[in-house]
């Protein structure tokens, strides 16, 4: 099997692991060459750990009884999406308005600020610019399909 089809059924796996749970949803699924699968879930107000832990143990006894990898030679990580890893799709965008973002878009331009609102076809970043008397407020409009990656940024 191929590490699409691998990941095909995957994620098969995992939408019916979670099905019971509309607030969950698959963000992503990777299989490094030494089988080392990571699979990333969220949930619009975040998923716990001890869900994971269950949701790890499942998924890990189907795949052992499917004999999906020889030998047992695989391992399995559940996580949430760190803040590390850049956000993929749409209900994160949702979940995270209202949060700082650092948006890369595919023609290099960085641009920072709070995300204000998510469509179906574009987000907005408001940029604030300068201090005192001089601070200016920017709203930025950017297309899904110029985005290259987007970032929660953590601000103190």
């Amino acid at each position: 099997m191929s590490n699409d089809t691998h990941i095909q059924v995957l994620t098969e796996k995992v939408n019916a692991l979670i099905s019971a749970d509309p607030e969950l949803f698959l963000v992503d699924i990777r299989i490094k060459p030494t089988n080392n699968i990571k699979i990333y879930i969220d949930g619009n107000q975040g998923i716990s750990v001890d869900r994971l832990v269950k949701f790890n143990r499942q998924l890990y006894k189907q795949l052992e009884e499917e004999a999906m990898y020889p030998d047992g030679d695989f391992s399995l990580e559940l996580s949430s999406p760190g803040l590390d890893e850049p956000l993929k799709l749409h209900r994160q965008y949702l979940k995270n308005v209202g949060r700082f973002v650092e948006v890369l878009t595919l023609d290099a331009v960085k641009t920072e600020g709070k995300l204000i609102s998510a469509t179906e076809t574009e987000i907005v970043v408001e940029e604030v610019k300068g201090k005192g008397k001089k601070m200016e407020t920017i709203e930025h409009t950017i297309p899904f399909d110029q985005i290259k990656t987007t970032k929660i940024q953590i601000k103190f």
